[in-house]
Order: structure tokens, then sequence, then C-alpha cells
């Protein structure tokens, strides 16, 4: 029978064979070290077998509490805070808005018709973010009641990313320094309130009376950097009425003219 070669096909030389044994060679040690992996991996789980389900039996167990925790405890815990809340948060905005301001906030803290105060969320809700709102709510109570350290113990527990809480906490304990005559502090707690958010409302408000504190503190080249940004990017701030006048006096002290 006739035998014939495809066009263009040519026979392998010597050197082809021997690179083709070669590959054939090495890829089948490689498939046998997989091989041997396997067979080792498969042996050590066989031996382990009792500690892994452990292992994941434990990392099953923690992920499925905190799950269970945050559905079936922390969200009721909180439910329950805010409706607990409800009566305190009541009588702190009554304060504010009212004429009995004293008396309301004291109702505000202790609570009042058989309703908890806030120092009550903040005793039996530890932990939550109503107890950490209470925080808040405490620390200006207790500023208006001129009772300036507990104002200061209170809104340092109380941490918020909010545009207007977060600065406001900290511009309160500024003024709770500010009645302690601990003026230093003051101004540092100010400054921090400024710095915390960009707004037109907290930041000039708190540029202007970290500003005045340092020009009390004799601190006039600082204090004419804060108005002149008051001036510079919050022109519409209510402060604007008295940074023309400050602003003078800050480049006076400063040598600035």
């Amino acid at each position: 029978m006739a035998t014939y070669n495809k066009r263009g096909y040519k026979g392998k030389n010597k050197g082809e064979k021997e690179h083709n044994i070669e590959t054939g060679s090495t890829t089948a040690e490689v498939f046998n070290k997989l091989d041997e992996s396997a067979s080792r991996t498969e042996a050590f789980v066989e031996k382990n077998q009792k500690y892994i389900f452990v292992i994941i039996g434990l990392v099953a167990a923690v992920v499925l509490g905190y799950l269970g925790y945050s559905e079936f405890i922390a969200k009721p815990k909180q439910a329950n805070a805010m409706n607990d809340m409800f009566q305190a948060q009541k009588y702190f905005d009554q304060a504010v808005n009212g004429v009995e301001k004293d008396s309301l906030f004291t109702l505000s803290l202790n609570g009042g018709e058989g309703k908890f105060g806030m120092l009550d969320i903040i005793d039996e809700y530890g932990g939550t973010p109503a107890a950490n709102l209470a925080n808040y709510y405490a620390g200006t109570a207790y500023l208006r009641l001129k009772d300036y350290k507990k104002a200061i113990e209170h809104l340092n527990k109380f941490s918020s990313d909010d545009e207007i809480l977060a600065p406001l906490a900290k511009g309160n304990i500024g003024d709770a320094f500010v009645q302690l005559n601990q003026l230093d502090d003051a101004l540092d707690y100010y400054e921090q309130a400024a710095k915390m958010r960009d707004n037109d409302y907290t930041t000039p408000m708190y540029l202007y009376k970290a500003g005045t504190l340092a020009l009390e503190l004799g601190k006039a080249e600082k204090a004419l950097t804060y108005f002149e940004t008051i001036k510079e990017k919050y022109p519409n701030a209510s402060e604007m009425d008295m940074v023309e006048v400050l602003l003078g006096k800050a480049k006076v002290l400063a040598n600035k003219y």
C-alpha cells in the first residue's frame, strides 16, 4: 500500500524527539508532585479533621453570634432605649425653647412622670447609640445648669460623625472651660470644633470664639488668622458683624499695619 507525506510536513528530527521526551518527563514530574501534595493535604485533613471542624464551628459561631446579637439583642435594645428617651428629649427641647429652663433641664437629666431621664438612659442602655446621644444631651444640660465639670465629663463621652452635633459637642466643652477660667483648654476645644467640619454654621462660630479668646490670651497673630478666615470664607456668617472691628484690633496687636 502506498504511503505519502502531507504537503509541508516534515518528520521530527532527533533533537525534537529528545525535546518532546524531556517535556513529557517534566510534565509527568509536575503532576507527580501535585499528586503527592494532594495526598499529603488529604492525609493532613483526615488526621486533623476533628480540629478543623472545631475551628470552622468556632468561626461560624462567632459570625452567627454577632448576627444574632445585632438582630435580636442590639436592635431591640436600641429601639427600647429610644422609646425610653423620648420624654427626656422632650423636656430638653422644652428647656431650650421655654422659660423654666433650669427645672426642665433637670427633668431632662433625671426624668419625670415615671419616665427615664438622660442619666437613666446612659446607665440602662450603655453601649447603644441612644446612650451615646444621651451623653450629648446630659452634657449640654449640665452646661446650662452651670455644672461645668459634669458637662465636660459627659460631652467627652459623646462621639458622632454628624455635621453639626460633632463640632457643637467640642464647642460646648470649650464653653465649659471658659466658665472654669481654663482659657488655654477652652481655646484648644474651640479650635478642634472649628476644624471638625466645614459648614456655614459651626465653623465661623467657633473660629470667632477661638479668635476672641486668642486675643484675650495675647495670641494676636492666631486671632488674626481666624478672623481673616471668617471674612474670606464665610462673609455671610452672623459673626461678620463684629469681625471687622476685631480684625482691626488683631492687626494692631500683631503689628500687621
